[in-house]
């Protein structure tokens, strides 16, 4: 065993499987207490059973690490503040929280239902925000704490998620926010997009160049809630086998001004060539996913 993380107590949702799993798997290698909740889910959003969790809480304690399972849905309040409560009950205090949990239901904008939007917002987003309130609460008092939140390049927009999308753009402003006010009490808060092997990842429809395994994405996790990590905060970084890249802080990108009232014309005649745009590269990929849909292949991103 390491011990980038002893004495830390650390809870991760989404943590039966996939990433969580390799997460939970890892802090707990590097010396932490380990909090392994997971609702049990297919990734779909159905079919809830508790025994994932407990597994990996076997795993664990089979290696001599110290693990406890919860098997709450994160997307309602009591149960993001019942996983933290229970690494406070059963252990004294919180050190970090990582919330993985997510759910995938896809369907183009237009045909998209309520039914299919709203349990991947709160799994994701919600999901984030219940156990990231909690952690906060106590680690404000610590004045001491890391929050961890995952989301995915697919928070440029995606073709046919909307739902996951928003979400996961959601989690990167949650992210800043959390930074920003949590930072004058020794509270940081960080972002991981991973591009890794996945239950999720199976189904997008491209060929990924850049991917790794869980492994690689729980190494990068338990780095940021070390000691080591004490100075990074409002970061979103990128994790895709060999390749971490961080991404930039929204900016302006270019701007201009006029005299006088802005109309639609003067508007249409400015904009263009002072302003312009900022061209998405997704755009570029879309003829490549029309052909792959098409022939039922997956193209290389």
């Amino acid at each position: 065993m390491g011990d980038f993380l002893t004495g830390k107590v650390i809870a991760i949702t989404g943590a039966g499987r996939g990433i969580g799993r390799a997460v939970a798997l890892a802090c707990a290698a590097e010396g932490a207490k380990v909090v392994v909740n997971d609702y049990g889910v297919s990734i779909e959003g159905g079919e809830p059973t508790s025994e994932v969790a407990a597994a990996v809480v076997k795993e664990i304690e089979a290696t001599g690490g110290d693990a406890v399972a919860v098997a709450d849905d994160v997307s309602a309040m009591a149960g993001g503040g019942r996983v933290v409560s229970t690494a406070v009950e059963t252990y004294g205090r919180i050190d970090g929280v990582v919330c993985v949990a997510g759910i995938l239901r896809e369907r183009m904008l237009f045909n998209m239902t309520e039914e299919e939007w709203d349990p991947v917002v709160a799994t994701h987003l919600k999901g984030t925000f219940t156990v990231f309130r909690a952690a906060s609460a106590v680690m404000r008092k610590q004045g001491y704490g890391t929050l961890i939140g995952f989301t995915s390049g697919n928070h440029q927009g995606s073709v046919a998620q909307a739902n996951y999308s928003a979400a996961k753009g959601g989690i990167i402003s949650l992210v800043r926010s959390a930074a920003l006010g949590l930072h004058k009490y020794g509270v940081t808060a960080n972002c991981v997009a991973p591009v890794a092997r996945t239950r999720m990842s199976a189904n997008v429809p491209m060929e990924l160049k850049e991917i790794g395994e869980p492994e690689d994405v729980a190494a990068f996790v338990v780095y940021l809630l070390s000691d080591q990590a004490r100075d990074i905060t409002g970061q979103v970084y990128t994790v895709a086998g060999p390749k971490i890249a961080v991404w930039a802080q929204p900016r302006e990108l270019r701007a201009a001004y006029t005299e006088g009232a802005w109309t639609p014309q003067r508007i249409a005649d400015f904009l263009p060539g002072a302003v312009g745009t900022d061209p998405m590269p997704l755009l570029e990929q879309l003829e490549a996913m029309r052909k792959a849909a098409t022939a039922n292949d997956r193209p290389n991103a």
